[in-house]
């Protein structure tokens, strides 16, 4: 919802009518109401319901978040496009455009080159990022770790691990204690705390949240952009987060000790490798990196010292990413959407 909510805000204003639809799962919840605000929802069942629903609305456009099957019926009656909602290393990023739209929006000018010699017949238009729309434009100046039980005086760590491959369970059950001097902001990626399989990431997570310079942040809390704000220094794993901390110009320590499953280890490591996008290790020196957890601390200390260190990495590889990051994102694909209706 953060990497959509910004658009259609500005699609709101500028008098387009709006709706969300999503399919019935676990995880729409009260943040996730509270973002919709003033915009219609739908609620379907199956894509073959969501299509059904786009025929009979024959909206103008439809924006995707990811592909579909049968995408070529909704292009009957509507133009359509794709907005994908990270900007991370994941291969999936540039395999969900195998599902052909009529322009899919793209964050920065390597992003956009890259789509474009894979997919040479469909269209791509570098927006940048609309997710960091709020950040930037000063909409969450307000937010600090007293509103969340925190010290204002405390420097704020945020770690944001996602859900595999994660460093969740290389950590110490004492993390919070080895790092009392900071605030620790717990921003786990949904499917940790609320996907059987990772129950063991969720006990310890929970054990972590007892500690009193500690905030885990629930399942109805999907906006990471409050954290990320107010925090220092972020802890993650390979993840979108990752480029999206950098790319508001605040040091990162990546975590290169993950617990792999064993069917990703040793002569299975092509699993490991296929999941991640090859690119990932081409925009490593944005970040210091923790080889353990043991050296961790050590690095943390450092970039909370000195956040300057990796700023020119930062601002190079976050043109890459995100491209250009001064809060207008949204209102380029806005502008697109218009002219496109007036050509």
């Amino acid at each position: 919802m953060p990497q959509y909510s910004p658009i259609c805000t500005a699609l709101a204003a500028a008098g387009v009518d709006c709706c969300f639809v999503f399919y019935q799962q676990e995880g729409f919840d009260n943040s996730t109401a509270s973002i919709l605000g003033q915009f219609k929802v739908h609620h379907v069942e199956s894509v073959d319901e969501a299509i059904s629903l786009y025929r009979s609305e024959k909206p103008d456009w439809v924006i995707f978040g990811n592909k579909i099957h049968s995408i070529e019926k909704v292009q009957l009656f509507s133009k359509t496009a794709l907005v994908s909602h990270g900007i991370g290393p994941k291969s999936c990023y540039y395999s969900v455009s195998d599902m052909p739209t009529t322009v899919r929006f793209v964050e920065g000018p390597y992003r956009l080159e890259r789509l474009q010699g894979m997919y040479p017949n469909q269209s791509f238009v570098d927006t940048g990022y609309a997710k960091l729309d709020p950040a930037i434009n000063g909409e969450l100046v307000n937010v600090r770790p007293s509103n969340y039980g925190l010290d204002d005086n405390k420097k704020t760590l945020l770690y944001a691990p996602t859900f595999y491959p994660s460093s969740i369970e290389c950590f110490s059950s004492k993390f919070p204690e080895e790092f009392s001097e900071y605030n620790i902001v717990l921003k786990p990626h949904y499917f940790s705390l609320s996907v059987p399989k990772y129950a063991s990431q969720k006990a310890r997570l929970e054990g972590w949240s007892k500690y009193p310079n500690v905030y885990l942040a629930g399942v109805d809390e999907s906006n990471i952009l409050p954290f990320m704000v107010m925090s220092d220094v972020l802890i993650s794993d390979a993840s979108s987060t990752l480029f999206e901390f950098a790319a508001l110009n605040k040091p990162v320590v990546w975590c290169d000790f993950l617990k792999l499953r064993w069917t990703y280890r040793g002569i299975f490591s092509f699993r490991f490798k296929k999941r991640m996008d090859p690119d990932l290790y081409r925009y490593a020196d944005i970040a210091a990196h923790a080889k353990s957890y043991k050296e961790l601390k050590a690095i943390v200390q450092s970039q909370v010292t000195f956040p300057e260190e990796y700023a020119e990495h930062r601002s190079r590889y976050t043109l890459s990413l995100a491209g250009i990051v001064d809060g207008k994102a949204s209102e380029r694909i806005v502008q697109y959407i218009l002219s496109f209706e007036d050509a």
